[in-house]
């Protein structure tokens, strides 16, 4: 299973649903392996039998949700689709519990070929992570591991993705800045409200 190939994934009490940058092994491949491996283990904050079920988009993992397919879905807020997310499903989702976490470094790459890059792909969030100006062009894709695929494909020049791409494909990529870890903040949601006595709650 790739987890990281992700952009959503969901927790019930026998699975959990969250985003690339949401329950998994890459963070900011914003994916699976964080729930887990990233201060988010089943056994203290959630049940030990939990499954991770991933979703391709957010909208998706928020739908089973609120109908009933799966119990919690976990998002980093720093995604592009949160604030759309919590607006579409104000008053049938709810925040339950938060967390912070480092994303995996990432890195400005650009491909060994193209001595002077021209284009650069980047998720969203990550768009003012470094001064990009001196690209003509910009594209957007859904995760860094979207990101680091169109490097690879020839789509783009460069692009910002994890920085650990760079040792995976040795001869193919450089170095162009080193942009270290984001700390992100992570929500996770259920369908029902929390009491007004949790310490999460300001009253």
């Amino acid at each position: 299973m790739r987890l990281h190939r992700h952009a959503g994934a969901v927790i019930d009490d026998k699975s959990v649903a969250g985003d690339e940058g949401v329950v998994g092994g890459d963070q900011k491949r914003h994916g699976a392996g964080h729930l887990t491996g990233k201060g988010y283990p089943p056994r203290r904050r959630g049940p030990a039998e939990a499954r991770v079920q991933l979703f391709d988009a957010f909208p998706e993992a928020f739908e089973a949700l609120v109908s009933g397919h799966v119990d919690r879905v976990l998002q980093c807020t720093a995604h592009f689709s949160h604030a759309d997310c919590v607006g579409r499903t104000m008053h049938r989702a709810f925040p339950v519990d938060t967390f912070v976490a480092g994303s995996r470094p990432l890195a400005l790459l650009r491909r060994v070929k193209v001595a002077e890059p021209f284009s650069v792909g980047l998720q969203p969030a990550t768009r003012h992570y470094t001064d990009l100006s001196a690209f003509a062009e910009q594209r957007h894709y859904a995760t860094i591991v979207a990101v680091a695929e169109g490097l690879l494909a020839g789509e783009v020049d460069a692009g910002i993705c994890a920085r650990d791409t760079l040792a995976h494909q040795q001869g193919a990529l450089l170095l162009m800045k080193d942009l270290g870890p984001a700390l992100d903040v992570w929500v996770l949601y259920g369908t029902e409200s929390l009491p007004d006595t949790s310490p999460l709650v300001l009253s």
